[in-house]
Order: structure tokens, then sequence, then C-alpha cells
């Protein structure tokens, strides 16, 4: 299946706000230029109307200026290729393609060719929860990670210690994807498709991973608790800064005791604690 690219011209401060409602439409892959962003969907989840609708309302706000065009599945890498930077989290945490040679001082290295799979790094939200994992003991941890897109935080937990891992996303082209880096990183993953349904009786994991978006954490957030483990560790983004108090009063209300948060450009990844 080919997808759809739409190609924004846009201001930074309104980027992530847009970013975040397109993914309400169900883009799900996004990538940086130099004048603003690409987002891509699936060609059969595509909508002209709800596009229009969306970027005629921004327009009212800030200059937009957008080109919808379709491109060939295979076209892809090419296009993260061009655009793909290699990062160093925290001072520790190498996130580069393959294609990129490995930094001399990386402790943890991790290996991601994203395809169209969400999460390279570069957004704060993956890079918010990689700085918050790091935060914690991984060592010998049985970890979930929701909505894994390329698998990178799956592949971070293994890298700083977890010996038992389970990955699950709604997309299949995800499944394979993570599936794939998790291979090349040589960590051993249990990756599955569906959502919160595949953890009916599940054991218990030291420590979940969810970088999802506000409405599916407040309503997942019942089943992430359901397989934490006691004192088990919740680590959430994919959510403003204005939202934490709504996700805080969620998780209060499911007995789980806020620890902390980490912030960049009003994006939000916080830490949870079962009680």
């Amino acid at each position: 299946m080919d997808f759809v690219e739409v190609d924004l011209r846009v201001t930074p401060d309104f980027a992530d706000m847009l970013i975040a409602e397109l993914g309400e439409l169900g883009f799900d892959a996004f990538v940086e230029t130099e004048n603003g962003f690409c987002a891509y969907i699936d060609e059969d989840k595509f909508e002209q109307g709800p596009l229009d609708t969306l970027l005629t309302r921004y327009k009212r706000m800030v200059p937009i200026e957008y080109k919808v065009q379709t491109i060939a599945r295979q076209n892809w890498n090419e296009e993260w290729e061009r655009n793909f930077e290699p990062l160093f989290i925290g001072g520790k945490v190498s996130v580069r393609a393959s294609f990129h040679e490995k930094p001399e001082t990386a402790e943890y290295d991790v290996v991601i060719n994203p395809k169209m799979s969400f999460g390279t790094g570069h957004h704060e939200t993956t890079t918010l929860m990689i700085e918050n994992q790091l935060s914690l003991n991984h060592t010998g941890k049985r970890v979930l990670d929701m909505g894994c897109g390329t698998g990178i935080l799956a592949i971070a937990a293994a890298k700083l210690g977890a010996t038992n891992i389970v990955a699950v996303d709604i997309e299949d082209w995800t499944v394979e994807n993570a599936r794939e880096n998790a291979s090349l990183n040589q960590t051993p993953m249990d990756v599955r498709l569906g959502g919160a349904e595949q953890l009916e009786g599940e054991k218990p994991f030291d420590i979940v991973l969810a970088n999802i978006n506000r409405n599916v954490l407040l309503d997942d957030m019942p089943a992430y608790k359901a397989v934490l483990a006691p004192q088990g560790w919740l680590l959430l983004s994919g959510f403003y800064t204005e939202d934490l108090p709504m996700i805080r009063e969620k998780a209060a209300s499911l007995e789980l005791q806020y620890q902390s948060h980490r912030d960049k450009n009003n994006w939000v990844s916080a830490i949870f604690q079962s009680r």
C-alpha cells in the first residue's frame, strides 16, 4: 500500500500542536523539514475533508502552506535517510540508523531503521521517555512497551538490562518494523499486534512504558495498572503540559502515585509508581 505525504510549511511554535491533531486524524509518522514537517498516513486512511478543515482552522492563527502527494512505500527509506540525524540522549544513549557510525562515548547504542514507524527519538516525547528510563533500574526487569512504534523504548529497556520484554502496537507494519529493529539490536522481545486486549492474563510487569496520546492513555491506564507489579513503574508520554493534571487525576484514581515529570517544548513524560 502507498502513503499520502502532507508537506507543511509552518512555524515551530505551532508544529507540535498540529502534529498532535494530525495524529488524531490517523497520521502516524512525521519528518521534520527546514520549513516545517511532513506527515504520513496510509493511503486508504486518508481523507482530504478533515485535513482541510483542520488546516483551515489553523490558518486563522498562523500562516500555513501545504501540499499533498502520494508516495510509494518503497520510497520511504530514501525519505528518512535524507532527514534522520543521529541523537545522543541523556549523555548516555545513542540513537542512530544502521548507516551511522556508533559514537565512541555512547554507553548504550540503539540502532533504528524506522521505515514508516513513529519513534526515531527525534520527537520530544521519545527523548523524554528515554531520559526517564535512564532514571530507573532496568536490570533483570520485566518491561511492557505499549504503542511501541519502531520498538525504540523497548530496545532501550533491553540495553538498560531488562530481560523479559513485551511490545504491543495496533499496526501490522509497525509490529514488523519493531521486530526487525529488535533483531538488528540483538534484543529478543515478544512483539504483538493489537491494543490493551493483549494484556489480558499477563504476568505482572516491573516497568510499563506508554508513549501514545492523551485519550488512549486515559482509556487504557486501568489496563496498564492491572498488569503492573506492586511498586512497579509506569512511564507515560504523548501529552501536553496542560494535560498533566488530568493524567495525574486518572492515575491517582487507580492508586498510581505521581513521582516526577520532564517537559520539553510543552510535551511531557511523567513517572508514576504503583502503591
